[in-house]
């Protein structure tokens, strides 16, 4: 069995690799060639645990990764995602490899807002607005910021803003702004990233500007919701998976039960996009919202391209079981 770290992870797959590997995993989903149990989340007092199983139709490998999201990790000095991937043999089930999650999470989390932007964005997007400064809203910041010339990102959190800033100002030609507020971080961005555990809207319509596109990355249970009732009202709302958003997506699930929105409100899955089988962003005054709770086709398909790559250039450890 072949052992992974976080930087064998990062290493072997590219965020532009990512988000090729993410599209063919979403194309897959949306049309019927790929297995995806929904996943089980066991929660505990401090968090939940979710397994998410995936194959893809005609791949050499299935994947089962194991996530924990515990909010209160970072006054421990632990990440708040917490996650191991295993890589099997499709032919026989044999485990072909162990590799770090919690970086893979991060990297096909922002690979699928790339995806999103890369679609549902104007071309001329330059302005990118974030809310959070965790592990995951850097990756969404490298992802967008692959598929759109970006010239200026702001950050707001509670906390990190200026570390995450000080940390990716070497990383993008782009200038890097700490908000003080997240309406100062929106206001006229083009694209917005919300990216917290928060359970109350950090995105409101006062803060979209016309022709925005968000992507929601952080809420991932019914009970939270960090993009409001006014902005889901009036988006083009693009999902990862029908089904798993209905379940989890406390986003759309809160709008609709108050009557905002209806289930047919939901336009379209990524992969739908991703196929050609709807268009995207059909005017540039639009606001479009692609609403992601994850799902286990990222893992698969990622983790599918890591494996290889690590297999190819001998990346990582072999050990004996």
């Amino acid at each position: 069995m072949r052992i992974l770290t976080a930087d064998d992870v990062r290493a072997a797959v590219p965020m532009p690799d990512a988000i090729e590997a993410v599209k063919s995993g979403f194309i897959a989903l949306s049309t019927g060639r790929a297995e995806v149990p929904l996943r089980p989340v066991l929660k505990t007092p401090k968090g939940v645990t979710l397994y998410m199983p995936a194959y893809l139709h005609g791949e050499p490998f299935s994947v089962v990764k194991v996530v924990s999201v515990y909010p209160e990790n970072p006054s421990r000095d632990l990440p708040t995602v917490i996650a191991a991937v295993l890589v099997l043999d499709a032919e026989t089930g044999e485990i072909l490899a162990l590799m770090d999650g919690t970086s893979l999470t991060a990297i096909r989390t922002g690979a699928a807002s790339g995806l999103a932007t890369d679609l549902l964005a104007r071309p001329d997007a330059r302005i990118l607005g974030v809310i959070g400064a965790g592990v995951q809203a850097r990756t969404q910041v490298e992802a967008v910021c692959a598929v759109r010339p970006i010239e200026e990102i702001r950050i707001y959190s509670l906390a990190g803003a200026e570390e995450m800033a000080d940390e990716i100002r070497d990383l993008y030609e782009a200038r890097v702004i700490v908000a003080e507020s997240a309406h100062q971080a929106l206001e006229g961005a083009d694209v917005i990233v919300a990216a917290t555990n928060s359970k109350t809207p950090v995105v409101r319509k006062v803060d979209v500007s016309p022709g925005t596109h968000i992507n929601g990355i952080g809420s991932f249970t019914p009970e939270m919701q960090e993009v409001a009732d006014d902005v889901v009202a009036v988006a083009k709302i693009v999902v990862d998976h029908r089904e798993s958003a209905w379940a989890e997506a406390g986003d759309l699930i809160i709008a609709r039960d108050k009557g905002v929105i209806s289930e047919d409100d939901v336009y379209a899955e990524i992969g739908e996009l991703a196929a050609g089988l709807k268009p995207g962003r059909s005017d540039p005054d639009e606001i479009t919202f692609f609403k992601s709770v994850g799902n286990a086709v990222q893992d698969a398909a990622v983790a599918a391209r890591v494996v290889a790559v690590a297999f190819d250039r001998d990346i990582g450890s072999l050990v004996d079981l």
